[in-house]
């Protein structure tokens, strides 16, 4: 059973609070894409699930909503993704604590689970990266599943699909904002 968000929504469907949330993204062909300081993530046709916190201002609603524009500044690792993947769905919980590292920890215990970039999305730290690669959609059940055998008392972990898959990059300009806002 998938549990659906709270009534208090922003318009992108998202509350806005503080939480910890997972893009899963869907890339149909190969491409490589310089990602900031690292280096070259050669993207693969597949599923990719980057996790994240919106702890500040605006929370889930703010931070996952400016993912999902596509006329911004790369300031993030995942921002030269989303240039050219499609948002499938959000997966979050609304929760003040930071859980980015122990849901990417979660994530890579599925099967078929691969790093496609060592240190994406993890500079501040010691994760091996934020990012996941799945040949095959993951699965949320199994997710929950990982980190319900990790982590009790976690709150609920919510699901939000756009009506239609949202193709964040297909306008975007997307333009590094200089070398050292690039991390996460």
């Amino acid at each position: 059973m998938i549990e659906r968000s709270p009534k208090a929504k922003s318009s992108a469907g998202l509350p806005s609070l503080p939480g910890t949330y997972a893009l899963v993204l869907r890339s149909a062909g190969p491409q490589q894409i310089l990602v900031g300081k690292l280096e070259t993530l050669a993207v693969q046709p597949g599923f990719y699930v980057y996790v994240g916190s919106a702890l500040g201002p605006g929370g889930l609603a703010s931070r996952v909503g400016r993912h999902a524009r596509a006329a911004k500044k790369c300031r993030w690792h995942i921002d030269y993704l989303v240039a050219i993947a499609t948002l499938d769905e959000v997966w979050y919980t609304v929760d003040p604590a930071r859980r980015e590292c122990q849901w990417a920890d979660a994530l890579r215990q599925i099967r078929g689970a691969a790093v496609p970039l060592e240190d994406f999305g993890s500079s501040d730290c010691r994760c091996r990266a934020h990012l996941l690669l799945f040949h095959k959609r993951p699965s949320l059940r199994a997710f929950r599943q990982r980190l319900a055998r990790s982590n009790s008392g976690h709150a609920p972990i919510r699901t939000e699909r756009p009506g239609t898959a949202v193709r964040l990059g297909a306008d975007a300009v997307v333009q590094p904002s200089g070398p050292d806002e690039t991390r996460r």
